[in-house]
């Protein structure tokens, strides 16, 4: 259940912090006064949609924090891996900004928005004015059945999606003679294209790098040419390799025979001397043989690159992206060759597919009209004990083509008086009859989850009197096995509370301060009686109150 909600910063709640019970915890206060505030504030913090609107005027940031307890072991803590505390205590956080940021925790561990949202799913339900026209859409009817009966349509939806699948494609290989023949040119055009330039991935960065070189290579053959001359000479003059040799051939003759030591370290290092000449004149030589170039090879390596920066600009950026084109071509191309044969073949998948749906559809409708039934009953039975005993109700379906949510078209239709024909809800309801209407079906639904809170904002709008009473006596029991939390206008259904907390708004002369203040007995002796008599409370409308609570206490 929900145990503590603090609030900064929301719309004109500067500060509050407001302690909830298990049971019934109502909330009342003047019109404006900021009760609605505390709903969006708590679906706020559950991840719901909020825009910066709803944060205090001058301040930058708003802050919502829940803490939840005695929760059950939830789907969402095994797939998010957080847990509640040793204590049994969950703590989840929402800050909101003016830039529009959130920043969300669980716990102390950051979360999404997406994932405050799913577990606010899993722990809360809010229910809303606004949800009454629910009833009015076929989608959200037939979730109430599906929800009411535990209809799981997981198998359906997977072999539709797969019937629509087949059926895409046929529409995309159904194309007029005219048009094939057009497409085909196309392709076949532009696939010899691409395959007569024979594109290889990498040769467009390898080719570069060659053109960058032969850039420079005259400068660099001339520099290599002169330092081979240099060492190797020509015709008129010897070179250095030749110049040592000779200077080696000298010292090895014999004449500093009888030196010693000396005479044999010098032949020993021009002979070292003319070995390195040696070296580096081959190495010279191989340079030059590398650095030889022929400037048709210049000329065809920008050619090759010209074709492929003007393939680039028709059929992708970079040659992978031009070869997974050319690849798509040919795909497409065999398609439309072979597109009477796939057609033939997805024709009778498709044949296969769309009785294997209708098959799964039917017995989806089937289930959906037994779980209808029931749900009729336990609808009526839950207005019968709100005061509309005369009420005849019934959900009718009607065929529809086949789509995402069946053959099923779904509509609740009613007859609140005696001798009136059953019409829609939205043709014969008023606001207080759809509120009932809207608390018994989510009566009924809140059965078969586990959902620890149920939150009703205004549901009870429109209804006075002793359907009034009975809206307040459901409520209470409802709360008997969850934790309900009501916004309420209503003196029934304020002195049925377990607890009363008062929204109250204040002016300090600047700012608009709201109060929560969670009421004592005589404290709520006079709020119920408030909400009888209006602004001037008498002795009368207390005893009224009292009376009241004390009903209700006893039921």
């Amino acid at each position: 259940m929900l145990a503590v909600l603090h609030i900064e910063n929301i719309a004109v709640i500067e500060k509050a912090d407001i302690e909830f019970t298990q049971g019934l915890n109502v909330l009342t206060g003047e019109t404006g006064a900021g009760k609605s505030i505390v709903i969006d504030a708590i679906g706020a913090v559950l991840g719901e949609r909020t825009s910066r609107e709803l944060i205090r005027t001058g301040a930058d940031n708003a802050l919502v924090t829940a803490v939840f307890c005695d929760l059950p072991s939830l789907p969402w803590f095994e797939e998010n891996g957080i847990w509640p505390d040793e204590d049994g205590y969950l703590l989840i956080m929402r800050r909101i900004s003016t830039d529009g940021k959130n920043i969300c925790r669980v716990n102390g561990c950051p979360a999404t928005v997406s994932q405050l949202k799913a577990l606010g799913r899993e722990i809360l339900n809010i229910h809303g004015q606004h949800d009454s026209l629910q009833m009015f859409d076929e989608t959200y009817q037939l979730k109430f059945i599906d929800g009411f009966g535990g209809i799981s349509t997981e198998e359906y939806l997977k072999c539709y999606s797969e019937y629509r699948e087949i059926l895409d494609e046929i529409e995309s290989l159904s194309m007029d003679e005219a048009e094939k023949e057009r497409r085909k040119d196309i392709l076949t055009f532009q696939i010899g294209e691409l395959e007569r330039a024979d594109l290889k991935a990498g040769e467009d960065e390898e080719l570069e790098a060659r053109r960058s070189f032969l850039k420079d290579a005259a400068k660099r053959m001339d520099c290599v040419e002169q330092a081979y001359l240099a060492f190797s000479g020509d015709e008129h003059t010897d070179g250095i390799y030749a110049a040592i040799m000779g200077a080696e051939h000298i010292l090895t003759s014999g004449s500093l025979d009888g030196i010693g030591e000396y005479g044999e370290t010098l032949i020993e290092s021009v002979t070292d001397l003319r070995q390195n000449a040696a070296d580096i004149l081959e190495r010279l030589r191989d340079l030059k043989d590398e650095l030889e170039f022929s400037p048709e090879e210049y000329d065809e390596i920008e050619t090759r690159l010209d074709l492929i920066r003007r393939l680039s600009r028709k059929y992708g950026g970079s040659i992978p992206e031009m070869l997974k084109y050319l690849e798509k071509c040919r795909t497409e191309l065999d398609n439309i060759e072979y597109a009477s044969d796939r057609l033939e073949k997805l024709n009778r998948q498709l044949e296969a597919k769309e009785a294997e749906c209708q098959k799964l559809a039917i017995e989806l409708s089937e289930k959906r009209k037994a779980a209808a039934l029931r749900l009729k009953e336990r609808i009526l039975d839950e207005l019968r004990q709100l005061d509309m005993p005369k009420v005849r109700l019934d959900i009718v379906f009607t065929e529809k083509p086949m789509d995402s949510k069946g053959i099923d078209a779904v509509s609740f239709e009613m007859s609140t008086n005696p001798g009136e024909n059953l019409r829609p809800i939205n043709k014969i309801a008023s606001g207080g009859e759809l509120s009932r209407i809207m608390l018994a079906l989510k009566t009924v639904l809140a059965e078969n989850d586990e959902i620890g809170t149920l939150i009703f904002d205004e549901v009870d709008s429109g209804v006075s009197g002793k359907a009034a009473q009975k809206v307040g006596a459901k409520l209470r029991k409802v709360a008997k096995h969850r934790q309900v939390i009501s916004v309420t206008h209503l003196p029934q259904v304020a002195a049925c509370a377990d607890t009363h907390l008062k929204i109250s708004k204040n002016t300090d002369g600047a700012r608009t301060v709201i109060k929560v203040t969670n009421l004592s007995r005589l404290e709520r002796i006079d709020e119920v009686a408030r909400i009888i008599s209006g602004e001037k409370i008498t002795e009368a409308s207390r005893r009224h109150a009292e009376e009241m609570i004390d009903m209700a206490a006893k039921s």
